[in-house]
């Protein structure tokens, strides 16, 4: 069987430990390169990130399919700022125009309040939700329909609403989704093709799939599910855990940075984002940041080091050891119910580069003899 390898480019080469903080944000030849990279390694798709001091990702998108022949775009959007029936045309058109079964949308309902509200949104958490979900059926609807619809609905009411450039009915655009919150689960069961997570430990990330499947099944439905985690990886063992620390350290120096540039007086928003959300709502970071507390490492390699320094904020849990090391852990994940890996890298191009030499080809290598676990209908509760 099959896996899909999800990559994730940016516009400038930055991350928590290397990389320019200062405010020039784009590098156009730098994001080809980058997109050209994870090509050239075997990745399938590239997930395009959102923040609102940002640049905007279906533009990014744009530039990075046609840098490319073949990548994927995974574009990441927050619902409630543009309707849902406009996205829907929008990524249409980018679809069509790049060749038709390249495009793919991930909705981030947002875990970063003042994030929330540089862009104008006040709704609390659980109202985003809901939000969400109204803007995912409305979305699809837009793709789908063959005809002009009406729609009354909480927070959109349309009339006559059509698209007359649609996907083809065998290549629909994916609907991706992430949440960890009882809210979120139930937003993903009725609406997302394939549900986001966390690097999380492997028995909890057990326990959300049997989660989730229930939720979906009380629709009639099934997910597929996504794991995203940072691989850092070495020759040995020994200098994967090194080069750990190394990542650790710089992380840590470039913290104190950030925060004597905001004692300073000098507001640098993307270094908020950055190093973790500055008022956060996120359950998905509030696990993440409990299982740190608890220790560094979890089921032998799965590493909390920056996790624990960035605080609340997104994907930052890794997995330590040589590639093939690293490629059993997620084969691991894969006898779950995985079916879809992203990895992101600390050295973010160099990483794609050195990965598509050994740890993708192992990674699918492993996943044409590892089936994906057994679907499990039933709920269960996730951890407090």
């Amino acid at each position: 069987m099959s896996i899909e390898i999800i990559g994730m480019v940016g516009t400038k080469e930055v991350s928590e430990s290397r990389g320019s903080l200062d405010e020039s944000q784009i590098d156009a030849g730098y994001l080809a390169r980058f997109a050209q990279a994870h090509e050239a390694a075997g990745f399938d798709r590239v997930l395009i990130g959102y923040g609102a001091t940002g640049a905007d990702g279906f533009a990014v998108a744009a530039h990075v399919l046609y840098a490319t022949s073949t990548l994927k775009v995974l574009i990441a959007h927050r619902p409630g700022f543009v309707a849902p029936t406009l996205v829907a045309r929008k990524l249409a058109t980018l679809d069509q125009l790049t060749g038709g079964g390249r495009v793919a949308i991930h909705h981030i309902t947002g875990g970063d309040e003042l994030d929330q509200k540089r862009d104008g949104d006040f709704a609390d958490h659980d109202r985003r939700y809901a939000r969400t979900a109204e803007f995912m059926s409305l979305l699809r609807r837009e793709l789908t329909s063959t005809a002009p619809f009406d729609h009354d609905g909480e927070f959109y009411r349309v009339r006559g609403a059509y698209s007359s450039v649609r996907p083809p009915a065998a290549s629909p655009i994916p609907l991706y989704f992430g949440g960890a919150s009882p809210a979120a689960v139930a937003v993903g069961g009725e609406q997302a093709d394939v549900y986001m997570l966390w690097g999380e430990p492997l028995a909890q990330i057990a326990e959300r799939i049997t989660q989730i499947r229930g939720a979906t099944a009380r629709h009639g439905r099934s997910v597929k599910f996504s794991l995203s985690v940072r691989p850092i990886v070495a020759a040995t063992e020994d200098a994967a855990w090194q080069r750990a620390e190394d990542i650790r350290s710089a992380t840590a120096e470039r913290i104190g940075s950030a925060k004597t540039a905001q004692v300073q007086g000098v507001q640098v928003p993307s270094r908020g984002r950055l190093f973790g959300f500055r008022e956060s709502s996120s359950v998905g970071s509030e696990r993440l940041q409990r299982q740190g507390a608890e220790r560094d490492v979890h089921d032998e390699r799965l590493w909390y080091g920056v996790t624990k320094l960035t605080g609340p904020g997104g994907n930052s849990t890794a997995l330590v050891g040589t590639p093939r090391q690293v490629a059993d852990a997620l084969t691991a994940y894969r006898r779950v119910g995985v079916d879809q890996v992203l990895i992101r890298g600390f050295d973010p191009l160099d990483d794609v580069v050195d990965w598509g030499r050994e740890l993708v080809p192992l990674l699918r290598e492993q996943a044409a003899r590892t089936p994906v676990g057994p679907e499990t209908a039933a709920a269960a509760p996730l951890s407090a």
